[in-house]
């Protein structure tokens, strides 16, 4: 496990400049490895994706996700779609992984990642091909409620779509299916206070086991989450979900500060929230739904499970989302 943190390190030191994304370079966009810093100081690292058709400034769209990804997947992916319907976007890695600085490695905050959708939208406000005026965000997977808590802070937010979203704060502290008993959790709390200990003891964090190794037996949407990345549809070296892992204590921060409190403080602007029929995760969005006011829409994809809308193009709903951000940012 040392040499694979290590890797990963030194990995977020270094921007490759080659074409290294799970999907094909669109030749109507033009790509450019960009840095931006968030509010904590770390550098974050992003792909910057401009129409090559294009006059004055453009409205834009920051992309970030799924949970453990990073920009050369999913996010990526989305990004470059966009782009070639006119928006500028960025997809970005957020801090501690992937490209994207900060230590230790592979960590998550729902705090700092929430200001990493934020410190994106500085940068984009800042760009000369975009109209700051005109800026809207995507969360894909548990990003997707990073983008909902953004939206509710950052009224410089116009607009934001989310594509199978997660709560990563109800689904640490609560389980599945909010299934965790109070003696289950306060159990978890006893185990992550004495990894703490050693932790401190060692001088570093411990990480747990690579992740999505099949052993047999797993439910059907961790199947499904292997098939994207531990094969080569949607495997990236620097994903902490394609065989490497989180630090132990990743859950702690998650456990006691539900991010989407105050959801409904993003309106008056507009939320989208695209969920597949048959995703094990699809009452994330149906929860937040009814949390949100309006103006909302709630788009089911007919047949579709959870990882269906990180890379299937024929699944993903874009002309929606394209006329959803249209409608605002247009």
């Amino acid at each position: 496990m040392t040499s694979l943190i290590t890797l990963s390190t030194a990995k977020a030191q270094t921007m490759t400049k080659d074409w290294d994304k799970t999907f094909p370079q669109s030749d109507r966009v033009d790509h450019e490895k960009i840095s931006f810093t968030n509010r904590y100081g770390i550098t974050l690292t992003g792909d910057l994706y401009l129409p090559k058709d294009r006059s004055g400034a453009l409205p834009a769209i920051a992309v970030a996700g799924p949970f453990g990804a990073v920009k050369e997947q999913s996010s990526g992916l989305y990004a470059q779609t966009m782009a070639e319907r006119g928006f500028a976007t960025l997809a970005f890695d957020p801090s501690f992984t992937g490209e994207s600085g900060g230590e230790p490695r592979n960590v998550a905050s729902p705090d700092i990642n929430t200001e990493d959708f934020m410190a994106a939208v500085d940068y984009l406000g800042l760009h000369e091909a975009v109209d700051r005026e005109r800026i809207g965000i995507i969360g894909i997977c548990g990003w997707g409620g990073m983008a909902l808590s953004a939206a509710a802070i950052d009224k410089r937010i116009k607009a934001v779509a989310t594509s199978t979203m997660y709560d990563m704060t109800r689904v640490m502290s609560r389980g599945y299916n909010d299934s965790v008993t109070l003696e289950q959790r306060t159990e978890m709390l006893e185990n992550l206070g004495r990894q703490r200990w050693e932790d401190a003891a060692n001088g570093a964090p411990a990480y747990g086991p690579p992740s999505l190794e099949l052993q047999g037996g797993e439910p059907q949407f961790v199947v499904e989450y292997h098939d994207y990345y531990r094969t080569p549809r949607g495997y990236h070296e620097r994903a902490v979900n394609s065989g490497n892992a989180w630090t132990k204590t990743t859950p702690l921060p998650f456990m006691n500060l539900p991010i989407l409190t105050y959801i409904a403080e993003i309106s008056p602007r507009p939320v989208l929230l695209i969920h597949g029929e048959n995703a094990h995760s699809r009452y994330f969005s149906e929860t937040a739904y009814e949390a949100a006011a309006e103006p909302k829409e709630l788009l089911i994809v007919p047949g579709a499970n959870h990882t269906d809308l990180y890379d299937k193009v024929d699944v993903i709903p874009f002309d929606r989302i394209e006329s959803f951000f249209g409608d605002v940012l247009v």
